[in-house]
């Protein structure tokens, strides 16, 4: 627990990691350079790369100087349970080792060295905040893009995200799992994150249930992640009027059709839902036609309907 003679909290990281093992080995060589880490817990989801074998091995490392590194424990989970498993654990683990605050990240993102100060500079104003998430290869682009409160205006450069912060806020909107800070207490009150998801919609369904149990939620405009471009998200349709989430991957279309029914269904109702199944069907029927991919689609939704989340097992290798 924190200290109370300074007041310092138990910052905790969590890092979920599969098959990527050198930008595992790249964020854990940033974190030993972040001050103010009481831990790092890394949740290996059964990786083929050779990422537990190096895991097991950390225990051996020594900085070779006077500056201690911070300490990494790692848990190599016997079977792929996708993100949304892997931040289950790891957070419920964060929680059983102590940590005030627990530090969400995939195994992609860089954050910046002073990232995490810049984060606690709002501890206690905040329950459930995190950085701005920014493409490695161009630090003035966003790689997820925000949609600013109170409107439909989104933004995608990080100078029009600073120009609408407010004492360097966005209030209401994070980015989660890239380097968010989340309370114990707020954790103790919501629970884990829905680890059934496997992927896709987990961070998101996290984030709403967060705001319907009152958490505080922001993203730090100052504050920074670096991560591989994800190209141009969404993919125009309806005469250019709106976009679509499209993915070459069944995987990820599986989870999201299924998780994100599920979300709206349970966050903004029946109408938004269909709305999405209407979408849906326009795109793949007028917009990109893939028979095979409106299957897909309606089968993930009866699943969703039904409560079976087996169906993503098919597409893993």
């Amino acid at each position: 627990m924190s200290d109370e003679a300074g007041d310092r909290p138990r910052v905790v990281a969590v890092v979920v990691t599969f098959d990527r093992l050198p930008l595992l080995q790249r964020l854990l060589a940033r974190l030993d350079e972040v001050d103010g880490l009481a831990e790092v817990l890394v949740v290996d989801n059964a990786s083929t790369d050779g990422t537990g074998e190096w895991l097991a091995g950390l225990g051996d490392r020594d900085a070779g100087d006077d500056k201690p590194m911070t300490p990494v424990l790692a848990r190599t989970l016997t079977e792929n349970r996708g993100g949304a498993g892997g931040f289950h654990d790891g957070l419920a683990w964060a929680v059983e080792r102590g940590a005030d605050l627990v530090w969400l990240m995939d195994d992609d993102g860089l954050p910046d060295r002073g990232c995490l100060d810049l984060l606690l500079a709002h501890r206690g104003e905040l329950d459930f905040w995190g950085p701005v998430v920014v493409d490695e290869a161009d630090q003035d682009r966003l790689v997820f893009p925000i949609r600013l409160p109170g409107g439909t205006r989104v933004v995608h450069r990080l100078d029009d995200v600073a120009a609408a912060a407010t004492d360097g806020l966005i209030r209401d909107v994070v980015i989660p799992f890239n380097g968010v800070l989340v309370t114990r207490e707020l954790v103790e009150r919501i629970g884990l994150p829905r680890e059934e998801f496997f992927i896709w919609g987990d961070d998101h369904e996290y984030r709403l249930r967060a705001e319907r149990a009152g958490g505080r939620v922001a993203t730090v405009v100052g504050s920074r992640v670096l991560h591989p471009s994800v190209g141009d998200l969404g993919t125009p349709m309806a005469f250019g009027r709106t976009t679509y989430n499209h993915s070459p991957s069944d995987l990820k279309h599986y989870c999201m059709a299924r998780n994100n029914l599920l979300n709206l269904r349970e966050y903004r109702g029946w109408p938004h839902a269909l709305a999405f199944v209407a979408k849906t069907l326009w795109f793949y029927t007028l917009t990109r036609p893939q028979p095979a991919r409106l299957r897909l689609s309606v089968q993930a939704w009866y699943a969703a309907l039904r409560g079976d989340f087996t169906g993503h097992r098919r597409f893993l290798r």
